[in-house]
């Protein structure tokens, strides 16, 4: 059942006994619901101790007051993790997509509350090989709008027409959101993990290539690397028995 969290910050489920030991992370465009057969109601062996947020801007949480990275939305959970929903000790945080991201943020910022992480599908390394540019032609047309040669309406229906289909998906201040958040890096965050670390990846993930899953192996050498055959991207609902093995080890870490 959906319930406020965090006296109202957000909102989403509370599954198995409490206190919980375990908080999920949705990816962009998502919501808790995602995790439910990996740790809630539907999952084989039943519910974990969870506590499974609709992030800012999803599901039934209203959007944050202005752009957020990484770091703004670790603080949010971290101030539900410090609530009185939260934990009596630190948690195992599974992070799927943007939830690693937040994930990764939050244990580097807030090791105190995190046991373990859980990370897949998570874009925390660059691609390898050049970064790809925009057509020549938008990047003209940028230019034109930023000296207002060219008015809003043509510049979005070029955004619209050049974007990825999350940025079409987006308006006002989430897509200022994804805007920051696709243009963050992690590499600091990452050396400074002290948890251990598991990386559920689908092998044919088309959003995070497994490549992705290596580099975060080559910066974080202690992490543990599960590949699923034959799963894209959508892991929580592609593979919930493998996801839900790593998170049953990374309760049993002392």
């Amino acid at each position: 059942m959906l319930k406020a969290l965090a006296e109202g910050e957000m909102f989403g489920e509370v599954w198995g006994t409490t206190p919980p030991s375990v908080v999920a992370l949705h990816g962009w465009r998502r919501t808790h619901a995602d995790f439910s057969a990996v740790l809630g109601p539907g999952a084989q062996g039943g519910p974990l101790p969870t506590l499974a947020p609709d992030l800012p801007g999803f599901g039934a949480t209203p959007a944050p007051p202005q752009a957020w990275g990484s770091g703004d939305y670790a603080d949010a959970v971290g101030r539900l993790l410090r609530s009185e929903d939260g934990p009596s000790g630190p948690v195992v945080v599974l992070g799927h997509s943007l939830g690693g991201r937040v994930g990764v943020a939050l244990a580097a910022r807030y090791p105190d509350l995190v046991r373990a992480l859980v990370l897949t599908g998570a874009p925390l390394v660059p691609r390898p090989g050049p970064r790809s540019k925009p057509p020549t032609g938008f990047r003209m047309l940028r230019a034109l709008h930023r000296a207002r040669l060219v008015g809003d309406d043509r510049m979005e229906r070029a955004r619209r027409r050049h974007g990825s289909a999350d940025y079409r998906a987006s308006e006002g201040v989430m897509r200022e959101t994804l805007v920051r958040l696709v243009n963050e890096r992690y590499d600091e965050a990452l050396s400074a993990l002290l948890c251990p670390v598991e990386l559920v990846w689908g092998e044919q993930d088309g959003e995070a290539p497994l490549s992705i899953a290596a580099g975060i192996r080559e910066r974080v050498p202690q992490a543990v690397l599960t590949v699923c055959a034959g799963a894209g991207h959508f892991t929580p609902l592609e593979c919930p028995a493998e996801l839900r093995a790593a998170v049953d080890r990374s309760l049993e870490v002392v």
